[in-house]
């Protein structure tokens, strides 16, 4: 059995929304069922929550932590945390038929339930447990990279700077609008509705056709 030390830093990757397992609650597949945290990136996070209050950043974290222990939350779960109709916290949640969710946070609930699955599932199969303390480190660093459950990588969103919009929207034609178009998504959360965006470049054409150039020069008008 590896040693382990309950105080040792998290990798930089990610934090967790509750305490991590014990060593010995790790090994048990029982215990493993009850999962009792989940990946929680911190830039991602604060992104989402810039125009929220204090107090509403509370709320919504608790709310967070409640769907991961119950799956679903109610209305009555709702108004008990935020005492009453909030639009900023509700529209982080979708409604169906069972009750409130947040879809971040139902995906990495079910990453992290797949990939404790594979992991007991391998365990069954080797008789050498020595690298399942380092197999676990690399997943927390490694998991948000992973999208499906064959691991394929894909390339995580990465925000522009207002040099790389202005020269972007040079490049195809357009009016240098990378200060109104980087505050308009800022204060989004660089969310599409209610996905996150995938391809800025793809969203700044969206904006071309209200902002083109007047020039003569028509051969800076080619899109990609």
């Amino acid at each position: 059995m590896c040693e382990t030390t309950i105080n040792r830093p998290l990798p930089s990757a990610s934090i967790e929304l509750a305490l991590r397992y014990s060593l010995e609650g790790f090994f048990n597949t029982k215990q493993m069922s009850k999962d009792p945290a989940v990946l929680f990136y911190t830039s991602d996070f604060l992104t989402g929550t810039t125009l929220m209050s204090n107090e509403q950043v509370g709320k919504y974290i608790r709310l967070l932590c409640i769907q991961h222990q119950k799956g679903v939350l109610s209305e009555k779960d709702m108004l008990k945390i935020c005492d009453s109709y909030d639009e900023d916290i509700y529209e982080k949640f979708d409604k169906s038929d069972e009750g409130y969710y947040n879809k971040r946070m139902r995906d990495e609930f079910e990453k992290r339930k797949k990939y404790s699955e594979s992991r007991a599932n391998n365990r069954k199969k080797k008789e050498d447990m020595n690298n399942i303390c380092k197999s676990y480190e690399e997943h927390m660093e490694n998991e948000n990279e992973n999208e499906d459950v064959n691991n394929t990588k894909s390339k995580r969103f990465v925000k522009p700077t207002l040099d790389e919009l202005s020269q972007y929207m040079d490049s195809i034609g357009m009016n240098d609008v990378s200060n109104k178009f980087f505050d308009f998504y800022e204060s989004k959360g660089w969310m599409i509705g209610k996905n996150k965006m995938k391809d800025w470049k793809s969203a700044v054409r969206t904006w071309k056709q209200n902002n083109l150039k007047v020039s003569t020069n028509q051969h800076k008008l080619a899109t990609l």
